[in-house]
This record gives structure tokens, C-alpha cells and sequence, in this order.
């Protein structure tokens, strides 16, 4: 298994959705178990809520805000950002070149 971010990059915008009016900003790379990997490029605004797995998030480009539950914290190509289920955040701010890796895992409600 081995996934490339720009092969990934020219997948998106994927299928159009409610929540994606101009299509997906996502694609799924990888899958084994209960882990999942996607690229996650939005455009504009980040309209997450909260998922029901663990999750990690590896910032491949851009720059921006990141906001995890009560915390805001600046990042760049680089940050790394652990996210507990169930727990609100999203990106603000960010460059029109934005994108990153999430790995999703574990059980529903995330591990304890």
C-alpha cells in the first residue's frame, strides 16, 4: 500500500455532496482495519464536525490556523495535530494552497 498526495491532489474536487456543493475536498488513500488515511484540501472555509474516530492530522502545504477544541494554534508545512473523537475543530485562515494528510483509527469514541 503507498499513496502519492499529488496523484491524490488531482482527485479533488470529488463527488458533489450538500455539504460539498463544489465537490469533495477529499479523497481516501489508504485503508486497513479501522485505520484510514485521506488527503484533505478544502478551499475557503472548513466545514468538519467532529468525526467518531482518533485522528491525525501531517500538514503537507499551506499555512494557517488551526483550531482543536478551545485551542488555536498557527501552522505550516510540517505541524502535526492529534484530535480525541468527538471533539470540535477545523482549519481558519488558511493559504488557498492548503492540504494534509488525516489519519483516521481505532474504535467509535476513539480510544481511552
Amino acid at each position: 500500500m503507498n499513496a502519492h498526495a499529488e496523484q491524490l491532489l488531482a482527485r479533488i474536487p470529488g463527488e458533489i455532496t450538500a455539504q460539498w456543493p463544489g465537490g469533495e475536498r477529499f479523497v481516501r488513500a489508504l485503508a486497513h482495519g479501522s485505520m484510514s488515511v485521506e488527503l484533505y484540501a478544502p478551499i475557503g472555509t472548513d466545514p468538519q464536525s467532529p468525526h467518531s474516530q482518533d485522528e491525525l492530522y501531517f500538514v503537507i502545504s499551506g499555512t494557517g490556523t488551526f483550531l482543536n477544541g478551545d485551542e488555536r494554534m498557527s501552522f505550516s508545512p510540517g505541524s502535526a495535530f492529534f484530535v480525541p473523537a468527538g471533539q470540535s475543530h477545523r482549519f481558519e485562515s488558511f493559504s488557498n494552497d492548503f492540504a494534509t494528510w488525516v489519519v483516521f483509527w481505532g474504535p467509535r469514541g476513539g480510544e481511552r
